[in-house]
């Protein structure tokens, strides 16, 4: 069995290959691989994994991201330290998501659920499965509705009526169709991983926009996109390289 770890800590990808070991045995581990463009590299460099232990935050930045440019069809185990970012990882191809630090019962349990998923098909029909298992009790998980409190007045905003996020002065805001925003006690990285990315989408470091937002869409230099909002009188958002390419992906779905 070839197993790929991706963990930018070095003793905690040490410590989790000797606990696999003890579990599975004789195995083959590549990695541990540490950060986000290293993962890509490889992943489109090798023949697919039978199983990916995967970390959520790499050294340059949250491992979601790689799927954002690479295909990966070898089902997930996550081991994070964070557990607000289950929704989003069971949308990918995940076993289990194990939370730091990672008792050796839990491990053992989640190696067993793959073990048991293998039996049923090759490795490479898991996204499907698990994502068919997991979908039921998933996919009503993400934020219907945020609340927002200035002083005493306090703002129920439904998701559905949000176009876009923002972050300004160190706050985070809903922008409503209403044309209206409200502050939450949120970062933007939270409410990112509290909506669902089938709707919304991270442009850049201070915005995540829903498609009904935009109101313009213009090529800009080095193959990068520059988009304007309905309605917004801040500076265009020029999206990088990565970040244009993943949203055309998004955008043609």
């Amino acid at each position: 069995m070839n197993i790929l770890v991706i963990e930018d800590e070095e003793q905690a990808g040490k410590r989790l290959i000797r606990q696999v070991q003890t579990v599975l045995g004789d195995v083959f581990f590549h990695g541990p691989i540490e950060s986000v463009s290293e993962a890509k590299n490889w992943i489109r460099s090798n023949p697919s994994p039978d199983l990916v232990f995967l970390d959520i935050h790499l050294a340059d930045g949250l491992s979601f991201e790689i799927f954002e440019e690479v295909e990966l069809d070898a089902p997930i185990i996550f081991t994070t330290a964070y557990d607000q970012y289950a929704i989003r990882a069971f949308k990918l191809n995940s076993v289990d998501y194990l939370l730091k630090p990672i008792e050796k019962h839990q491990l053992e349990m989640a190696i067993a659920k793959f073990e048991k998923s293998q039996s049923a098909g090759p490795a490479a029909s898991m996204g499907a499965k698990w994502h068919g298992i997991l979908q039921s009790d998933y996919q009503n998980r993400f934020k219907q509705r945020f609340v927002s409190r200035i002083g005493d007045k306090i703002s129920v905003v439904e998701t559905s009526l949000v176009e876009f996020v923002y972050s300004e002065n160190k706050g985070t805001y809903l922008r409503t169709t209403s044309g209206k925003s409200y502050l939450v006690d949120f970062s933007l990285e939270e409410v990112e991983n509290l909506l669902d990315p089938d709707e919304f989408f991270r442009v850049s470091r201070k915005y995540i926009i829903r498609y009904e937002a935009i109101d313009q869409i213009t090529a800009y230099s080095n193959s990068r996109i520059k988009l304007t909002l309905k309605d917004w009188e801040d500076q265009d958002i020029v999206l990088s390289r990565d970040k244009t390419r993943a949203f055309k992906d998004w955008l043609d779905k």
